[in-house]
């Protein structure tokens, strides 16, 4: 069964707005069929706020929420039904279903081309190997940078902040707070800010001045035990960006 604070997390939803949700995630097989108004009905509330809770967790409205909702439930309830489905494939034309070219060049402009400043690089959890791996890939191309995970003293980063030009965060939830922590820092600080997080509306990404949107075929497995390449499409939208600035690099050198 599907963890319901899960969802909730980071969406200021009232006690009635809980009831909905469960109620929908309880019953996702007739919710469809029901509607708006007999979901409203049987919840003793109005289809207003059905749709507002729709709108909160991130979703267009209804239809959407439930056709978001419907497989991450059922493949909760039955992890192994995963088993049977096709492996998720990445493709480097998911990259650019939420993020744009334009973005990719404005990570370059405020992130690659830093020269004497450092680049600080944050994550826990399993996003923090994934954060190891973009800190090492910054160092062989010359870059300042350093990295901390949740074990570290906050003074890492604190000690640092007149040298920091850019922050890049990592997490999948968008919803972690050491995470939430670090980019209310940076911007009291007007440090230029980069989160990484799954597609869907999140806290983090709000609070990033650049915001990288990276599908997650399984939203609700917080613990990652189910197969996700999440993170390989992660470091797949990674190395196309450094791709990109090694072209303009190139470019620059060829003037």
């Amino acid at each position: 069964m599907i963890d319901i604070s899960k969802i909730c997390q980071g969406k200021n939803l009232t006690e009635l707005d809980v009831q909905i949700l469960k109620y929908i995630i309880e019953n996702i097989d007739v919710v469809l069929q029901k509607g708006v108004r007999e979901v409203a009905k049987e919840n003793f509330t109005s289809p207003a706020t059905v749709i507002r809770l729709s709108k909160k967790l991130g979703y267009t409205g209804f239809v959407d929420m439930y056709y978001q909702l419907a497989p991450q439930v059922k493949r909760a309830e039955d992890p192994q039904t995963i088993i049977a489905d096709d492996f998720p494939e990445i493709r480097t034309t998911d990259f650019f279903q939420y993020n744009t070219v334009e973005e990719i060049q404005q990570f370059i402009e405020k992130v690659m081309n830093l020269n004497d400043r450092f680049i600080f690089i944050y994550a826990t959890g399993f996003s923090g190997i994934v954060a190891e791996y973009v800190y090492k890939k910054l160092l062989v191309l010359g870059k300042k940078a350093i990295i901390a995970s949740g074990s570290d003293s906050i003074g890492v980063f604190e000690s640092n902040i007149d040298n920091i030009g850019a922050l890049i965060v990592i997490s999948k939830s968008g919803e972690t707070q050491q995470v939430i922590n670090k980019l209310k820092s940076a911007n009291e600080y007007e440090i230029f800010t980069v989160s990484f997080t799954k597609e869907t509306e999140n806290q983090v990404a709000l609070l990033s001045d650049l915001n990288f949107k990276i599908i997650d075929n399984n939203k609700f497995d917080d613990r990652n035990m189910l197969p996700n390449v999440f993170f390989p499409r992660l470091l797949m939208l990674f190395e196309y960006i450094i791709k990109e600035y090694l072209v303009g690099l190139e470019k620059n050198n060829e003037k």
